[in-house]
């Protein structure tokens, strides 16, 4: 799988938590890899820059998860972009509140590289081709 020039958001609030998932992507390959520590932060970044996957945590210390993710939807420059939530909730509820939002798939806390690794290629598999 080709990850090279592929860049990737990373938005969590958690410092050490950001950090272990930034080195984890770029173990798989991932080279960029930008990183938000609140969803404030996600949306500026993203009125920059158009990554090619998001990995979003939904609890953030201002605007919620679901919420950043809605708007990647509602964005017609961003709405093809994977979104892969990532929380430590474990509730049925949370799932499908997250796929009501637009999310690409969801990853519970805590994770091994490995399971990272394939809901990653899952969400990237799923996407639409862009057209060359």
């Amino acid at each position: 799988m080709q990850q090279q020039g592929t860049t990737v958001l990373v938005v969590e609030d958690s410092p050490m938590f950001r950090r272990m998932l930034s080195d984890m992507l770029q173990s798989l390959g991932y080279t960029r890899v930008l990183e938000a520590f609140s969803g404030q932060a996600a949306l500026e970044l993203l009125a920059e820059q158009r990554p090619d996957l998001v990995c979003l945590d939904l609890t953030l210390p201002d605007i919620s998860g679901y919420e950043v993710c809605e708007f990647i939807r509602s964005t017609p420059v961003l709405q093809d972009v994977p979104v892969l939530m990532i929380s430590a909730r474990t509730q049925t509820m949370d799932r499908a509140q997250a796929e009501e939002a637009g999310a690409s798939g969801y990853l519970i806390k805590p994770f091994t590289p490995e399971e990272l690794r394939q809901q990653v290629e899952r969400v990237m598999a799923a996407r639409p081709r862009k057209e060359a």
